[in-house]
């Protein structure tokens, strides 16, 4: 059902308003139907929770997030911590685009992803929530796709950003050097569903909603961004031969062999542990660098991550 009020939120910094009206037109005709639009610009102030809350607040149905990562991740934090009852679709304009491509929501056609926002299904998503203890005191906030510390982070840390602008994605293959020789395995303790695992010995850990990275990369094969449940990843590789059985898990275990056979649950390896939780407490020996959807947090000892399911409704 085309939505009778439509509001745009949009990052100036990834397109001009007038690039996206345009494309909007385009969509509205497909559609064949012309719902109330207004348009809501973020800022550097405002990376999207506040925009989102004059739209819900002026009676938007639907809120089309027209940005990256961070725009879409802020307005669902908003959709989640306020219970609004506004669904969500987006216009994927940034590099990794992370919740879009696990989705499904065209790439590259901003025509396609506005028509697919006006005319298209709605699903539920789930958000995970990190809480991080920072240098400048506790942090909280939502993400769709995953959060966490190690390779992950520090590809995103190490990764420059004029090339980021002038190739994309690509930069991240970039800095995937530097990342590796960053990530070296320190102590973790984690209590998962309020069971404590003890100590373990890892450089990089993730949870997730949704587990495809860009370039196709499935690092969380069980991840359903609407199953009520978190994907966790642990990876201890350390030396030449820990990143060869690393890279056999991710690539063939859970990719090549799961696709020819159908596979069911995600395997583990000597150097990747795979399993569900919905909360998780992470206590670190040694300060790292947190992530959530791609954006750096900073450094924490220590975080907590829960999920609320069922929290967003996205076309």
């Amino acid at each position: 059902m085309t939505p009778r009020r439509v509001g745009i939120i949009w990052n100036p910094a990834k397109t001009s308003r007038a690039d996206l009206a345009s494309a909007l037109d385009d969509a509205v005709q497909a559609a064949g139907a012309e719902p109330e639009v207004r348009w809501f610009e973020t800022s550097e102030d405002d990376a999207g929770q506040g925009v989102a809350a004059e739209a819900v607040e002026a009676g938007a149905d639907v809120l089309v997030v027209a940005g990256g990562d961070g725009t879409v991740r802020a307005v669902a934090e908003h959709l989640g911590q306020s219970g609004a009852d506004v669904e969500l679709g987006i216009v994927p304009l940034g590099t990794g685009n992370l919740l879009a491509r696990n989705l499904g929501v065209p790439l590259g056609d901003v025509t396609g992803a506005f028509l697919r926002a006006l005319t298209g299904d709605a699903r539920t998503l789930d958000l995970g929530w990190l809480e991080v203890e920072l240098a400048g005191g506790t942090a909280r906030h939502a993400f769709a796709v995953m959060a966490g510390f190690g390779l992950d982070a520090h590809m995103i840390t190490e990764t420059d950003d004029d090339l980021k602008d002038k190739v994309g994605w690509l930069a991240y293959v970039e800095s995937l050097g530097r990342a590796v020789t960053a990530s070296e395995p320190l102590e973790v303790h984690l209590t998962a569903d309020d069971e404590p695992r003890g100590q373990d010995d890892v450089h990089t850990l993730l949870v997730g909603n949704c587990g495809t990275l860009q370039g196709g990369l499935n690092l969380l094969p069980d991840a359903d961004p609407g199953d009520g449940e978190l994907d966790l990843l642990l990876l201890s590789a350390d030396g030449a031969a820990g990143w060869a059985d690393t890279l056999r898990n991710l690539v063939w275990d859970n990719g090549i062999k799961r696709l020819a056979t159908g596979g069911g649950s995600a395997e583990s390896s000597q150097s990747t542990t795979h399993r569900r939780v919905r909360t998780l407490r992470v206590e670190l020996a040694e300060p790292r660098v947190f992530e959530i959807d791609g954006e750096d947090l900073g450094e924490a000892r220590r975080a907590d991550v829960t999920v609320q399911a069922g929290a967003v409704r996205v076309r």
